[in-house]
């Protein structure tokens, strides 16, 4: 399972990565693998207000249904349209060709306060494997 250190990660599984005043969001390599073979990717529309902790999204795969969890609050400014007729690249590449939207945040210092570090989520998982 791969867990990069240039992101930042939630306890839901999501991992954010901060680019100037926006972020870009996806779900974690974890996820991705504990779902298996995603079928259906739901997503907000640009100009979505969203709010931290608030559900943006569903990702379907063929065991179960899942809610994407926004991390931070803000306006979405961009989501991934190849994962209409391609959600299956959330399977194959969750960091990089699977991402799933971007959002203006208006603090970032205070939207990364509450998101853990690589090596915080790699413990994080380790207990919730331990379970």
């Amino acid at each position: 399972m791969e867990v990069r250190a240039d992101l930042q990660y939630s306890e839901d599984h999501e991992w954010v990565k901060a680019d100037g005043g926006s972020v870009t969001i996806g779900i974690t390599d974890y996820a991705q693998d504990s779902l298996s073979d995603i079928v259906y990717v739901e997503l907000p529309e640009v100009g979505t207000i969203v709010e931290a902790g608030e559900t943006v999204g569903n990702i379907e795969s063929v065991k179960a249904v899942a809610e994407l969890i926004s991390p931070v609050s803000g306006e979405v400014v961009e989501v991934n349209k190849d994962l209409e007729d391609q959600p299956d690249l959330v399977n194959t590449d969750p960091f990089d060709d699977g991402w799933m939207l971007k959002i203006q945040v208006d603090d970032l210092v205070s939207a990364e306060s509450g998101l853990m570090r690589d090596e915080e989520y790699e413990e994080y998982i380790g207990k919730l494997n331990d379970k």
